[in-house]
């Protein structure tokens, strides 16, 4: 059994055409925040040698498909806070919405459901959980300021 793609690992490698419909979105994503390299989605990316966690993430276009494990609600932190020094992080992430982290720090994003089931990797089977992608844009307080503006003018 490949562990990359069953509950003995929180590792769950991008489909990539999930990848490039976001990035053809949101991007260029110039940064994948969490990766190994193996599985990276753009040319810059952070290893758990690295510790993208430790790294400034901002003023970049960032990918964040983090580890789905207890250390998730640390990763979705540092995505909104590097977001509010300029970072656009597009994040992969289990639609857990009855988890803190997601109460804490996804609902700060924009949260787009998606449809089905994805595969990750090279799966055969999809995954047992649904996802979500959550875009932290760059500086969201300025975007809510300017949102609160035009309607304001409407």
């Amino acid at each position: 059994m490949n562990v990359h793609f069953s509950s003995k690992t929180d590792l769950w490698a991008t489909p990539q055409d999930t990848f490039d419909a976001l990035n053809a979105e949101f991007g260029p994503l110039d940064v994948d925040v969490c990766a190994v390299a193996g599985n990276a989605k753009c040319a810059r990316f952070y290893t758990p040698e690295t510790d993208g966690l430790a790294q400034d993430w901002a003023p970049s276009r960032c990918w964040m498909n983090p580890p789905y494990g207890r250390t998730i609600a640390r990763w979705m932190c540092k995505a909104w806070e590097e977001s509010l020094r300029g970072a656009t992080v597009v994040c992969l992430v289990p639609a857990r919405t009855d988890t803190a982290w997601w109460h804490d720090y996804a609902m700060k994003g924009h949260i787009r459901f998606l449809r089905g089931r994805l595969k990750f990797g090279n799966a055969k089977h999809s995954a047992p959980f649904p996802s979500a992608v959550v875009v932290f844009p760059a500086n969201p307080t300025a975007d809510r300021r300017a949102t609160e503006k035009e309607k304001a003018h409407e």
